[in-house]
């Protein structure tokens, strides 16, 4: 485990790292943060945006400055699961030929795997990515391949929504966070996005990170120290208990929203590994402001994307989810009371 020195000085690279994402892809603070706390709290990320808002090259930027390696795939609807594992090819010989896929290539120095358009991908290649998710393992030729600083994130196309298979309830709960990214609106930075000649180039503006600078194969570490370090209050215990029960419950805590029956408004609410990752990143945050100790704002800061992908809808209410789902994580934060 860390000692308290160490921990300083990773806090002021993870602060580094933070400002050369903003200074990357701008206008996503929030986002830029919400990720950054994910990174060090070692969870999966699911991202949502419109084209073109700048994900993969945020991405991509993560990934030049943890190190390790990065691999991507884009899911389509003809993708099997064993495209993960392996691929096959004729050589110059052709004399067929079987080489490692994205997931076993990179061996345990793979740090950062992106999945573009994951909601693309069949329910089996789900599974697949599940299991590494959860086990940070695959099984491939007759042996289990170990990547222990396995990190994922995927995206989901908002827009088009044919040939798309939605996430099962199980592949949602493995990702920690559920992070939007938005266009920007305001015009000044809409007017440098367009005319500042810096962001028209990925790969250079990307090269400006400074690689490795968090030395990817450390994190893990990192992490523990930081979970055993941060102290939770009974009352702050409480709390967040409070707000578990009130995804399962809304109505027990007097929360109602316009036009709808709160007794059958969820089909499911948050899990115990959800709250749990709650409480990860809210640690994590702590320790990111300079604290030992969390506080109720570090857990109001992450509830909504922590938990927005595991409040399941009934069906009744499907064609409101994009509007109910922040609705009824804003009223959690307000209707229970914070210590």
């Amino acid at each position: 485990m860390m000692n308290d020195a160490e921990l300083i000085q990773w806090r002021e690279r993870a602060l580094r790292f933070e400002q050369q994402l903003n200074q990357t892809v701008i206008g996503i603070q929030p986002a830029v943060r919400q990720i950054v706390i994910a990174v060090f709290a070692r969870g999966h990320v699911l991202l949502e945006g419109h084209v073109g808002v700048g994900k993969t090259t945020l991405l991509r930027a993560v990934a030049q400055g943890l190190g390790g390696y990065f691999e991507r795939i884009e899911g389509t609807i003809d993708l099997m699961p064993a495209d993960l594992i392996y691929y096959t090819y004729l050589d110059e010989n052709g004399r067929p030929r079987v080489d490692p896929g994205p997931l076993l290539k990179q061996g345990e120095r793979l740090s950062t795997f992106f999945f573009n358009e994951i909601n693309r991908a069949r329910p089996q290649v789900h599974s697949l990515l599940l299991r590494a998710m959860a086990e940070r393992s695959v099984n491939a030729f007759n042996r289990e391949h170990a990547m222990p600083h396995f990190q994922v994130f995927a995206d989901r196309n908002r827009v088009e929504r044919q040939e798309t298979f939605e996430l099962p309830a199980a592949a949602k709960d493995r990702f920690m966070m559920e992070i939007r990214i938005e266009r920007p609106d305001d015009e000044a930075l809409l007017e440098q996005l367009m005319f500042d000649p810096r962001f028209h180039d990925v790969d250079r503006l990307i090269a400006g990170i400074d690689p490795g600078g968090i030395a990817y194969d450390r994190l893990n570490d990192l992490a523990q120290t930081v979970q055993e370090k941060i102290q939770t209050s009974p009352k702050l215990r409480r709390y967040a208990l409070d707000l578990w029960q009130a995804t399962q419950d809304p109505a027990r805590y007097g929360i109602h929203l316009a036009d709808v029956d709160m007794k059958q408004l969820l089909l499911s609410g948050a899990s115990p590994r959800g709250m749990s990752y709650l409480i990860r990143a809210a640690k994590t945050r702590a320790w990111l402001e300079a604290r030992d100790y969390v506080l109720p704002e570090d857990v109001q800061a992450i509830f909504e994307v922590c938990t927005r992908h595991r409040l399941f809808i009934n069906p009744v209410y499907g064609y409101r989810k994009e509007q109910l789902v922040p609705q009824l994580a804003a009223a959690i934060l307000q209707q229970v009371a914070a210590p």
